[in-house]
Formats: structure tokens, sequence, C-alpha cells
């Protein structure tokens, strides 16, 4: 079919029609987007600023949270201002951008994460050769890797979507542009790009997944051969890696590892990802890290002392 293009907005139905909810859900998101920028700007200050904090797993920390922030930023400022708006639209165009930045910085964190676990398991299993391993070069060409790893498969989603014709309707049962909600609105057959979208998007996932996987199954099973102490620590700060792991895997893999069908919790799902996890983040890397706290606690007093001293 020739390529037309009659669409030159398309309009949300956002996360609920209902006026009382949407105001309720206002008050929510904006405090919710709130802390996922003052906890992810607190952890990238801590590790810039912090002196206990250089090791490659920081310096792949901040670039998470920096990622988080990027991500959520996304799709939560024009969610949260067409909670009180009457007609939820957005350009064709910002359509295509929003898809863009949803994938490639949702891309570039599952990459992170999985870079954060090979850091873990050289950090355990070849302690005497960490630093030798996992030098400054090798941690930007790994960082750099990510991003690029990002970029390619948000170009191709993208590419996949601007190809198809629109030509009416315009109404996307989401709160943000994401492929599934917008190929339904295309004027064509999209059985095809579905599966090369789904494809594209679980073998991401997946390969993440079993590197995710292998890494974790060698750490345990070394940790067998360390003193309780050793272990303790160990635990510690793969802990908080598992737990980010497993809650932006799920949702990830439930939205974009099944077929092309719609399910009515798909949009809380969404939210969950896109959302609630960036704003856990913080949270369960300065909870469960020791050395992220002391590092806290340390900044936090040398501003005491720098502001008493002014005085």
């Amino acid at each position: 079919m020739e390529k037309i293009n009659n669409v030159s907005e398309f309009i949300f139905w956002g996360l609920s029609q209902d006026p009382e909810v949407e105001e309720v859900c206002f008050v929510v998101f904006s405090f919710f987007y709130t802390i996922i920028l003052l906890g992810n700007l607190l952890i990238m200050m801590t590790v810039c600023l912090g002196r206990l904090l250089k090791s490659p797993m920081y310096f792949f920390l901040n670039y998470l949270s920096f990622v988080d922030i990027c991500y959520s930023s996304v799709t939560a400022p024009k969610m949260i201002a067409d909670l009180l708006a009457e007609k939820k639209a957005i350009s064709y165009v910002g359509c295509m951008l929003q898809l863009f930045g949803v994938h490639f910085f949702g891309c570039t964190e599952i990459f992170i994460l999985t870079v954060m676990a090979y850091d873990r398991y050289v950090a355990i299993c070849k302690p005497l050769h960490y630093m030798t391993i996992m030098d400054r070069e090798r941690c930007n060409k790994m960082l750099l890797g990510t991003w690029v790893g990002g970029f390619v498969h948000s170009i191709i989603q993208v590419a996949l979507v601007v190809q198809l014709p629109f030509c009416g309707p315009n109404e996307i049962d989401h709160y943000f542009c994401d492929v599934h909600p917008v190929l339904k609105l295309a004027c064509t057959d999209t059985y095809t790009v579905g599966v090369v979208v789904t494809a594209n998007s679980g073998t991401i996932a997946l390969g993440s997944f079993v590197i995710l996987l292998i890494s974790y199954t060698v750490i345990l099973v070394s940790l067998r051969k360390q003193s309780a102490e050793g272990r303790r620590k160990a635990l510690s700060t793969c802990g908080s890696h598992i737990a980010v792991v497993i809650i932006f895997f799920g949702p990830c893999t439930f939205m974009y590892m099944r077929p092309d069908t719609t399910f009515s919790e798909d949009k809380m799902v969404a939210v969950f990802y896109t959302i609630i996890t960036p704003m856990l983040n913080p949270l369960i890397y300065t909870l469960r890290n020791a050395e992220v706290k002391t590092a806290m606690k340390k900044l936090w007093r040398r501003r005491i002392f720098l502001e008493a001293k002014s005085k």
C-alpha cells in the first residue's frame, strides 16, 4: 500500500476518563516525578563528589541515575500535564520523538544493568584483577556500547513505524506513544511489523537476561568459597542490583516479549517501568548500600561544616 498520512496529531486516552481520578493522579504522579528527579540527582551528586565512590560500580550507577531521569522525563511531564487537559494531543513528529526516546533510554538502561552485572561478576569472582579488567578505558567503551546499542534499537523501532500509512483514527489508548498502541492505528496490515518489533525487543531482553542469569549463577557459586563477611558484603551490593533488575525486567518482559495483543493492565504496567522503577532505584541503592549511605552522610556533614564556617 502506498503510504498515506492524513494524521497530523494523535490523541491520548490517558490513564482515566474520570476527572476526579485524573486530579488525584496529577498530585500523585507530580510527587513521584519530583522524587525521581531529586533521588537520582542526589545519587549522581554523591557519586561525583564522594571520594569513596570511585569504583567502576559507582561509575555505572551514576549513568544509570542519569538514564532514569531522561527515561522518565520522556513520558512523565507530558502525562502529568495531560491529566488536567481537556484534549490530550501530541503532534505526529512529537509522537515519533517520544517513541524514539522511550526505546532509546529504556534499552540503554537494560544494557547498563547488564554491564553492572558483569562488573559484579569480575569484582567477586576475580577480585585481584578487578581494577585491571575494569579500568577506566574499558568502562568508557562499555558505556559507549550501551548508548550505541540503545540508539540502534530505537532507530529500528521508529523506522518500522514511520513507513506505515496513517489515515485515521488517531486516538491512542495509552498515555504515551509506544510501538504497539501506534501500530493499531495504521491503515494496513501490521502483522509482519509487529513480529519484527517483538523479535527486536525480545532478542535484547532475552539476551540481556541470559547474561544476567549466567553472571549471578557464577557469582552465587563462587560465594560458597568465601568467608561469611565476604559473602555478606558481596550480597549487599548484588542484592541492590538484583532488586532493580527484577522490578525493571519483569514489566518490560510482559510488554515487549509477547504478541501484539492488548490487556487492560498495559497502562498500569507501563507506569511501573517508566515512573515507579526510576523512582525506586535511588531508594534501593541508598537503603541497601552502606558505602552510598556513608558517602551521603559525609557530604551532608561537609556541607554543614562549610555553611557554619561561612557564617
